[in-house]
C-alpha cells in the first residue's frame, strides 16, 4: 500500500513496500520535474525527526520566526497559554491596535494548532475579535506567544507502541462566550495513546441548559470520531476498540500536554 499526500508543489509519499515508492518517484519524475528530498525531515512548517518510539511532529523553527516577527524572542515566558477564568470580550471602551497585525498573527497562530493542541482553546478565543481587535485581545495573543517562549519545541509523539484503539475525550463549556451566550465545544482524540484530532469551536445555537451543551459536544465528537474510523479503515488501519469519555473538568481551559 501507498499513499501519497500533494500540497500545491510539495508530495509526501509513504507505503510499507520500499520498491512501489521508488517506482512512484520515477513515474512521478517522468511526467513533472520532480527533486527527492530523501527521507521526511520538514513539511509546511512542520518539523519531522525519527526516533526508536517513533515520529515527533513540532514547529519549533515556526515558532521561533513568530516570536522574532513580533519581537517576543526575549520576552518573559508563561507556563500557561491563557489565564484561568479570563472572558474576553468585544471592549468597546478599549483603545484599538492594528487589525491586520492582529490577523495575521492569529492566522499564524491557527497553523500552529497542527502540531499544538494545547493552544487550541486560547487560539479560539483570540479568533472571534479579528474584526475590531482592542488592547485587551492583543494582551490575551501576547499572553499565548509569552507560553510558546516557555516550550518552542513542544510537539507530537507518534508512538511505535501502543494498542491500536481509538479513544475520545470531549468537553463543553456553558454560556463560555460573554456576549453571544454560547456555549463552546472541545474534543481530543487519540490512536493508541498519540493525539490525532483535536478541536474547540463554538457550538451554533444557545443551549438552554448545561446537559443540552454537553449532548451537543458529544454528538460533535461522535461525528468526529466516525470520520477518523472512516478514514483509518481506508488506510487499512485496524482499530481494535473505542473509548468515549466525557470530561467534567475544564478540558477547555487545561493544556493538553
Amino acid at each position: 500500500m501507498v499513499v501519497v499526500l500533494i500540497y500545491v508543489e510539495d508530495v509526501i509519499i509513504i507505503g510499507n513496500y520500499l520498491t512501489k515508492i521508488q517506482e512512484i518517484k520515477k513515474q512521478l519524475n517522468n511526467e513533472f520535474s520532480v527533486k527527492d528530498l530523501g527521507p521526511l525531515k520538514y513539511f509546511l512548517g512542520i518539523e519531522v525527526a525519527k526516533t526508536q518510539d517513533g515520529l515527533v511532529l513540532s514547529q519549533r523553527k515556526y515558532v521561533l520566526d513568530i516570536l522574532k516577527d513580533c519581537g517576543k524572542l526575549g520576552c518573559k515566558p508563561s507556563s500557561f497559554p491563557i489565564e484561568h477564568g479570563l472572558k474576553l470580550d468585544k471592549g468597546e471602551n478599549e483603545p484599538t491596535v492594528d487589525a491586520n497585525q492582529y490577523r495575521r498573527l492569529n492566522g499564524r497562530l491557527l497553523y500552529l494548532q497542527a502540531t499544538r493542541p494545547d493552544i487550541t482553546y486560547s487560539v479560539n478565543v483570540l479568533s472571534q475579535f479579528v474584526a475590531d481587535p482592542r488592547c485587551n485581545h492583543l494582551e490575551a495573543a501576547d499572553h499565548v506567544l509569552r507560553y510558546l517562549k516557555a516550550t518552542p519545541g513542544q510537539g507530537n509523539l507518534l508512538s511505535r507502541a501502543g494498542d491500536p484503539v481509538l479513544t475520545a475525550y470531549c468537553d463543553s463549556d456553558w454560556l463560555g462566550c460573554p456576549y453571544t451566550r454560547c456555549s463552546r465545544t472541545g474534543y481530543f482524540l487519540l490512536l493508541g495513546g498519540t493525539p490525532i484530532s483535536w478541536k474547540t469551536k463554538k457550538q451554533s445555537v444557545v443551549s438552554r441548559s448545561s446537559a443540552e451543551a454537553e449532548y451537543r459536544a458529544m454528538a460533535s465528537t461522535v461525528s468526529e470520531v466516525l470520520w477518523v474510523h472512516w478514514l483509518l479503515s481506508e488506510l487499512q488501519v485496524c482499530i481494535s476498540g473505542l473509548r468515549l469519555s466525557f470530561v467534567r473538568t475544564k478540558l477547555l481551559e487545561r493544556s493538553c500536554t
